[in-house]
């Protein structure tokens, strides 16, 4: 079955975003309560489930970092083990020499890792409508 033009823009949302609340509203044009509802729908509809599967496997080639990969490179950054290429003024003009990477650019790897291992939280806004039952169960 093939997809409609806003189904595929929900799906391109959708493997950008990976909110499917958001990607429905941004391609259809909807309300809140609409896109969250149809947004899962469409994640269930194979054509559209299809056309995502197949997009995703051309994405996570052997062009992409993997995650392993990733924290390997951070890892080796945090511990000083990369080096980087730094311009030094000389009386001949610049001097490229290699150094180790800088405090900054460790702390900066060691907070990367420290987020993917959710070692802190950043302050998070949950909104949503909640049902209270008030039960008087007090005699008097």
């Amino acid at each position: 079955m093939k997809l409609t033009e806003k189904q595929k823009r929900f799906a391109d949302y959708y493997i950008e975003t990976g909110n499917a609340t958001d990607s429905y509203r941004r391609a259809y044009d909807c309300t809140d309560n609409t896109a969250r509802v149809e947004g899962f729908k469409n994640l269930e509809k194979p054509s559209v489930k299809k056309y995502i599967d197949e997009r995703m496997k051309n994405i996570n080639s052997d062009k992409i970092a993997s995650q392993k990969e990733i924290m390997e490179y951070l890892t080796a950054v945090m511990r000083g083990e990369v080096n980087e290429e730094i311009a030094v003024p000389t009386k001949k003009g610049i001097s490229i020499v290699e150094a180790r990477v800088g405090v900054k650019d460790r702390n900066k790897a060691a907070e990367l890792m420290g987020k993917r291992y959710v070692m802190w939280t950043d302050k998070k806004e949950i909104e949503g409508n909640i049902g209270v039952q008030i039960v008087d169960d007090i005699d008097d």
